[in-house]
């Protein structure tokens, strides 16, 4: 498990993540890619943020996981950037997604963000 991922997500929390990320795509909001990310959860912008744990070199999202604790801003890792690319609509891999506005997604949202503060504790 690389350096920066805090703790372990299930397959059913991972699947969830994804469905989330193809909701918000489809009707609400995301941003995408390391640089992006961090401008938005900087500017408190982001509902929730996800990073692929096999990027490579992992000093991409280190500073990830302490942003978002300080902005308060929930975060969770999926196994593939590659995956996580597919989920956001992307023909290319990508580290990170913000997700602004989840749409239809919201209470899906609303659950994993629960679920994910659980894993936390």
């Amino acid at each position: 498990m690389p350096a920066f991922v805090k703790f372990e997500v299930s397959k059913e929390l991972t699947e969830k993540t994804y469905e989330i990320i193809e909701l918000a795509k489809q009707s609400g909001k995301i941003r995408k890619g390391a640089n992006e990310v961090t401008k938005i959860v900087e500017r408190g912008q982001a509902k929730l943020v996800v990073m692929a744990a096999d990027v490579q070199p992992e000093e991409i999202l280190m500073h990830m996981p302490v942003l978002c604790e300080e902005k308060g801003t929930p975060y969770a890792y999926v196994p593939s950037k590659q995956e996580l690319g597919a989920a956001a609509g992307l023909e290319v891999p990508t580290a990170t997604i913000a997700v602004l506005d989840a749409g239809k997604g919201k209470a899906a949202l609303d659950e994993l963000v629960k679920m994910l503060a659980e894993l936390k504790k």
